[in-house]
């Protein structure tokens, strides 16, 4: 399967509206997806590159505090 097949089958896939995007209607459900499509591309290329997003990598033990049953 070529790249371009792959893409449009990316954007076709995405182009089903969630819930959320339905009830606030879409006039080009499409141009959309390829929108959210590139946006997360070029988010996952450059995961620094997304304005006024800190992205934190850590694991479950960094973020939660043990809590230590009653005796």
């Amino acid at each position: 399967m070529s790249e371009q097949t792959q893409d449009q089958d990316r954007v076709r896939s995405r182009a089903h509206l969630l819930p959320e995007e339905a009830a606030a209607g879409s006039d080009d459900p499409q141009a959309q997806a390829d929108a959210v499509l590139a946006d997360s591309d070029r988010r996952e290329f450059d995961p620094n590159g997304a304005p006024d997003t800190v992205l934190e990598r850590r694991t479950s033990d960094e973020t939660v505090v043990a809590v230590e049953p009653p005796d």
